[in-house]
Parts: structure tokens; C-alpha cells; sequence
């Protein structure tokens, strides 16, 4: 079942999720998805402490591999997570979609 993000109808498909793995993991997901896919979108989620690794991997990206990327958007938030015995806590969390230039081949 692919969701769809109603707001700017993405799917889930062209989502990185950035955890606890090195930043090249998501760098070949990233590469992957825009080489394989065909997509000209891909959009890199993390929250808390993976938000400095997504950083890594949207720069990573863009400087070494998919030259012609570049940062479409990037945007920041707090989302209320409830733990187990009921708390809640405030964990930042940041979304960056980067996007892959049109050339001027593919475009004639």
C-alpha cells in the first residue's frame, strides 16, 4: 500500500527516512532512488539527532554523485512524541527535498 501525502501529493515511495545507519546508506538510497525510479524528487525525512545525517546525506548527494540535484526545499518542525508511561516530548525534525535539475537533452 503506497500512502499518499495528500498536502503536496507525494508518495511514500520517493521518502528516505534517515536513522541510526552511516550517512552513505542513505546516500546510495538517495542515488538509487533518483537513478532506478526515474524521479525527479526524492525527499529526505529524519528527526532528533539523525537531522545533522540527513544534512550529510542532501550534501553528500549533491556534491558527489547527482551533481545537477540541488535543494528545492527544506522544511523544519516539532512533532509531540508519547512515550510508554504517557509522556510527551518535543523532537525537532526536518524534511529536505532535493530535486534533480531537467537538461537540456532531455528536455528537446
Amino acid at each position: 500500500m503506497v500512502e499518499k501525502n495528500e498536502e503536496k501529493g507525494k508518495t511514500d515511495e520517493n521518502t528516505i527516512f534517515v536513522g541510526s545507519k552511516p550517512p552513505m546508506s542513505y546516500v546510495l538510497a538517495v542515488v538509487t532512488q533518483f537513478n532506478t525510479s526515474g524521479s525527479d524528487e526524492v525527499l529526505i525525512k529524519a528527526r532528533g539527532r539523525a537531522i545533522s545525517r540527513a544534512v550529510d546525506t542532501a550534501e553528500i548527494v549533491r556534491n558527489r554523485f547527482v551533481t545537477d540535484a540541488e535543494v528545492k526545499e527544506i522544511n523544519i518542525n516539532t512533532e509531540v512524541l508519547t512515550n510508554e508511561e504517557g509522556r510527551t516530548s518535543n523532537v525537532s525534525s526536518i524534511e529536505i527535498i532535493l530535486t534533480r535539475k531537467k537538461s537540456k537533452k532531455a528536455e528537446k
